[in-house]
């Protein structure tokens, strides 16, 4: 073997290895690893939920306490109908509840939802944003880049098996379609999940700040081997995802078959 052989052959072993990264194992209890840059949002309702949840658990149950001593043994039962305080006690306290807790949940959603998670226009607009297609099936992911030309189903596209790439740092605008039944591609470690329905293209975004490989499921029962339905998300350093994107893009044009229809199952990219 040449040296020029050698030397090419040392370069791809060196890109193959800096295209993957390490999985990041998690550690103790809770929720998984957080590795987007907009997860705590999610992050912050659970958390709020489970407080709030607390400390009502134990204002009630103080109250039961208080009740519970009160009237033990030894005391006579007498009918109460109720006046205007008590009333007016537990009315106030189911209204504050409402507004302190669910609330707060409301408002707080509706903000993340329309400022981030469903804002895809304003992730789009990002100049480094990375726009992928993901065809659902029995039993796996397709994903496809559109290639040089920016355009999608053409002969430069990249085309993937349960494995998506994208770079650290930059907006992700996946769109989402399925060819059987219904899927759910779920991101766990990115805290967004989105439906992927036969006859309509679904969206979803997000921003890996992590690098690292990270699972994606399939959160919707779609059939017998459901379970097999996983595959890996990898976020690298930009340079290494540019390194990866151009030998995949060389990559696609050698293998690109005009013959094979059912290659060709991108669509245009939708912008509404």
């Amino acid at each position: 073997m040449t040296a020029r052989r050698l030397a090419a052959a040392a370069a791809f072993a060196a890109l193959a290895r800096g295209t993957t990264a390490a999985p990041l194992p998690e550690r103790g209890y809770g929720l998984p690893r957080d590795a987007s840059a907009h997860g705590h949002l999610v992050d912050w309702l659970i958390h709020f939920t489970l407080v709030a949840g607390t400390v009502i658990f134990f204002v009630v149950g103080a109250v039961l306490l208080v009740a519970l001593v009160r009237h033990r043994r030894g005391r006579i039962a007498d009918y109460e109908p109720g006046s205007r305080r008590s009333v007016a006690l537990v009315v106030g306290f189911v209204a504050l509840v409402v507004v302190a807790v669910d609330g707060t949940l409301f408002v707080s959603t509706l903000r993340d939802m329309s400022h981030v998670f469903w804002n895809f226009a304003a992730a789009e607009a990002q100049p480094h944003a990375v726009r992928i297609e993901v065809q659902a099936h029995q039993w796996a992911w397709q994903a496809r880049y559109s290639g040089p030309d920016g355009v999608f189903a053409t002969p430069d596209d990249v085309v993937t098996l349960n494995d998506i790439r994208v770079p650290a740092g930059a907006p992700v605008v996946l769109q989402l379609a399925s060819v059987d039944v219904i899927h759910s591609l779920y991101l766990p470690n990115f805290r967004v999940k989105q439906d992927a329905v036969p006859g309509t293209i679904t969206k979803m975004t997000f921003e890996g700040v992590t690098p690292g490989e990270f699972e994606i499921a399939c959160a919707q029962h779609c059939g017998p081997n459901h379970y097999k339905m996983r595959g890996i998300l990898t976020v690298l350093e930009p340079d290494r995802y540019r390194e990866w994107l151009r030998s995949a893009e060389a990559d696609a044009r050698r293998a690109f078959d005009p013959e094979d229809a059912g290659a060709r199952w991108g669509w245009e990219w939708r912008t509404e």
